[in-house]
């Protein structure tokens, strides 16, 4: 669709907020959205330039689009997020968590029993959970056998039945696991209590349960009933070791929901930490997969929505790291400074960082250590799918790198036996190119590594491999072909984020299959070429070397710059702040400067 057909329909969208579809040729859902005002928004596709080839493509593909107005913010919200749910659009950011996981039931039916499930059945039970952890939750099942007695036995214990006598006392009751109801030794109000306490329990609500105990402990004290009493003492505390031992975080705190993202290409990760009575109840992070231009808050948002669903949260308070627009009105959003919630976000963050290293190194192959046979079999078949004339036992790889749209660096990493070998390491300064051309820049760096290498009659690597698309290895081919190492070696292309390879001349690119272990090594190689590349560039710009925009405004220094950087995120964010915004964060002075440079440079380029 273009924005001039969509000109002819825009006038029977209304500006009230909903969310809309979109289909495409094939009355395939290819993306829902959610808006305040739905015209507003479904004309901001049509009406600007975006950065991405997949959001242009979005736009190309609509055919019809179909709305659905709702009362709130709040609706749309729900309704986009069960939409997205059902149908799984192509261009909606993908939550890739299919796992499932374990409840808790308090089975409907008279003296109803605990036990594990995975499986949630719409029968009128209660589902306590889910749970991220089944070994967690069979502790807890454990934990409360042991001092909470309830029933595991399946007999239809229904007020006629126990009437009539029909059961008899077994090895549970006189274990002391089971208070006998099946013969009328305990009633329904006391068992009651007894998952009163087991749902305390599951929150992590300790308080309840060790104040029943110490009023049952006192009361069969006062009795004369020492060994009970003593019984009970050991109960509590054990209760208490056992809330030592989860994670606690403040008694002052109640019921919370901690959430942190981090960001690496098309991928983001969240991280949940679900706080009930000032403890760690739960905590789990998902991998998601974006397919447009979405920002970390819009990323960060979804996830939440779905995690809070899928953990049946009620807490009325979220932490999170930044602003973020949520549609409740009732759930207060807590940016903190300071104090318990403070920590509590940092180690979210850290269980984010984690999660993601951890990721990384499932994807990528370490063949340190490895056999010579192990190596060689990955080699082979690296050689086999790239249909290579020889074992890719020498392998190079380039990348170029830059800071805000500056100064360009670039960096080269060698493989020998699917093995780093840093010594062949190089980095390069750029010195024929004039501002940023990425392809200018890739020319001229392996010119610069290959005519050494013919120079001083080096070994050419069989596999030569550009972090980058068509363009990049064209690029590179320029000076392949010029110095005459045109069928010598083989150059591919790497598509950043797609990990698809591309061959000279070809239109298609080819994917190798993902778990294979060709394919972590590719992965293992541009990773670290990325590393090398990018602490090249630091150390550079500690050296001076390199000097953002927000440093070469006269009056701004590095810490003022850093905090700029820090709150608003990039250098274009910055420029689109007004004056008051600066202000708040670093004062009236600074900020008419910043507010000054931009506007005055952007009033420059209107004239001219």
């Amino acid at each position: 669709m273009t924005a001039a057909d969509f000109q002819q329909l825009a006038h029977t969208i209304p500006h009230q907020p909903g969310i809309y579809k979109y289909y495409d040729a094939k009355s395939v859902l290819i993306y829902v959205g959610k808006a305040k005002n739905l015209r507003k928004r479904v004309g901001s596709y049509f009406s600007k330039t975006f950065t991405t080839y997949k959001t242009h493509e979005l736009v190309q593909r609509i055919a019809k689009i179909e709305f659905t107005i709702v009362d709130s913010e709040n609706d749309a919200f729900l309704l986009e997020n069960a939409l997205i749910k059902e149908y799984q659009p192509r261009y909606n950011i993908n939550l890739k968590d299919d796992k499932s996981y374990p409840y808790i039931v308090v089975k409907k039916e008279d003296f109803p029993r605990v036990y594990f499930t995975y499986v949630k059945v719409n029968d009128g039970s209660e589902y306590l959970g889910p749970f991220t952890s089944s070994n967690k939750v069979r502790e807890l099942l454990t934990f409360i056998k042991q001092y909470i007695p309830l029933r595991n036995c399946k007999l239809p214990l229904t007020p006629t039945n126990i009437k009539k006598g029909k059961f008899k006392v077994c090895l549970e009751y006189h274990l002391g696991n089971c208070k006998a109801p099946c013969v009328g030794f305990q009633d329904e109000k006391d068992y009651d209590l007894g998952l009163k306490q087991v749902r305390n329990l599951l929150k992590g609500n300790l308080a309840p349960v060790i104040s029943h105990f110490n009023k049952e402990m006192r009361e069969a004290a006062a009795n004369m009933a020492f060994e009970e009493a003593e019984v009970l003492k050991k109960k509590i505390e054990h209760l208490d070791n056992y809330q030592e031992k989860s994670v606690i975080v403040s008694k002052h705190l109640t019921n919370l929901d901690v959430f942190s993202i981090c960001r690496e290409a098309q991928w983001g990760y969240v991280n949940y930490l679900m706080v009930q009575n000032g403890t760690i109840v739960q905590t789990h992070t998902v991998p998601l997969e974006t397919k447009l231009e979405e920002t970390d808050e819009e990323v960060l948002a979804f996830a939440i929505m779905n995690l809070r669903t899928l953990f049946n949260s009620l807490s009325n308070e979220i932490i999170v790291p930044f602003a973020i627009e949520y549609p409740d009105p009732s759930v207060v959003v807590t940016i903190p400074k300071l104090g318990d919630k403070k920590k509590l976000l940092e180690l979210s963050e850290k269980n984010v960082l984690y999660f993601k290293d951890a990721i990384h190194r499932k994807q990528v192959l370490h063949l340190e250590g490895k056999s010579d046979m192990e190596k060689k079999q990955v080699l082979y078949q690296l050689q086999d799918f790239l249909q290579l004339s020889e074992v890719p036992t020498h392998i190079e790889c380039f990348d170029n790198s830059n800071f805000q749209g500056s100064y360009p660096v670039s960096a080269m990493v060698c493989f020998k036996e699917g093995i780093p070998s840093k010594k062949d390491y190089r980095h390069y300064n750029v010195k024929t190119v004039q501002g940023i051309n990425d392809f200018a820049t890739m020319t001229e760096v392996v010119y610069r590594r290959y005519k050494r290498v013919l120079d001083e009659s080096l070994p050419i690597p069989q596999l030569i491999i550009i972090d980058g698309g068509k363009g990049q290895l064209s690029a590179a081919m320029e000076s392949i072909q010029l110095l005459g190492l045109h069928g010598k070696t083989t150059v591919v292309g790497l598509a950043k984020n797609e990990e698809e390879i591309f061959f000279p001349g070809d239109q298609q690119s080819i994917k190798m299959p993902w778990e294979s272990d060709s394919l972590k090594l590719v992965r293992r190689i541009r990773d670290e070429v990325h590393r090398f590349g990018i602490g090249f560039h630091r150390d550079q710009r500690s050296k001076g070397s390199i000097k953002n925009e927000l440093e070469s405004i006269l009056g701004i220094g590095p810490n003022t710059a850093t905090l700029l950087l820090k709150t608003f995120r990039s250098v274009k964010n910055i420029s689109n702040q007004t004056e008051a915004n600066l202000a708040e964060l670093i004062g009236q002075k600074k900020a008419a400067l910043v507010y000054g440079h931009f506007n005055e440079a952007a009033n420059i380029g209107e004239k001219s």
